[in-house]
C-alpha cells in the first residue's frame, strides 16, 4: 500500500530508525506495538506538516517512553499499596485460605465429582481429558472411539450440570 500524505511518507521512511529508537529506550518486545502507537500520535498532530519531520518524531517517540515509563511507574506503586493495605499479605501473596474455605471448596469438588459420576464414565472422562489434559475434541473422539458430536454433547451436558451446581450453592 502507497503512503497517501507526506506525514506517511516521511513516517515509512524513517519507521526503521524509530523503531531501533524505541527498542533502545526500553521499549523491547512491545516496541513495535509503540511504534504503531506513536503513528496514531503522530496522525492526530495538530500540524501534519511538522509532524513529519524526523525532529519531531524522534521527540514524539521520546515521549512515548516517557509516557509509557510513569505509567508503569504508578501501576507498581498502586499495586504495592495495595499488596500493603491488604491484611496477611506478604510479598504480594496472599496468605493461604483458611479452613472453612478450605471445607467449602473441598465440598464444592464433592458435589461436582457425584453430579459427574451421575452423568456417567464416559462423560466424566471425556471433561478430564479435555479441560484437565487439554486434549481437543477431535482428540478425545478418536481417542474414545465416537463422533465429534458426541463429544460435543457430553461436554454440553457436563458444562451444564456444573453451572447448576454452581447455582444451587449461590
Amino acid at each position: 500500500m502507497a503512503p497517501t500524505t507526506p506525514l506517511e511518507e516521511a513516517y515509512l521512511a524513517h519507521r526503521e530508525r524509530l523503531l531501533r529508537f524505541l527498542r533502545a529506550r526500553g521499549g523491547g518486545e512491545a516496541a513495535e506495538d509503540l511504534l504503531q502507537e506513536l503513528w496514531l500520535r503522530l496522525a492526530a498532530a495538530p500540524y501534519p506538516a511538522a509532524a513529519s519531520g524526523l525532529g519531531y518524531m524522534m521527540r514524539a517517540a521520546d515521549r512515548l517512553m516517557i509516557d509509557r515509563y510513569r505509567s508503569e511507574r504508578q501501576a507498581t506503586l498502586r499495586d504495592k499499596a495495595w499488596a500493603e493495605a491488604q491484611p496477611g499479605m506478604v510479598d504480594g501473596i496472599a496468605p493461604a485460605p483458611g479452613p472453612e474455605r478450605d471445607l467449602a471448596a473441598r465440598q464444592e469438588v464433592a458435589r461436582v465429582e457425584r453430579a459427574l459420576a451421575e452423568l456417567g464414565p464416559r462423560v466424566a472422562a471425556i471433561l478430564r481429558r479435555h479441560r484437565i489434559d487439554g486434549l481437543t475434541q477431535r482428540e478425545i473422539a478418536a481417542e474414545f472411539g465416537v463422533s465429534l458430536s458426541t463429544v460435543e454433547s457430553d461436554l454440553r451436558r457436563a458444562y451444564a450440570r456444573i453451572v447448576a451446581i454452581r447455582e444451587e450453592g449461590k
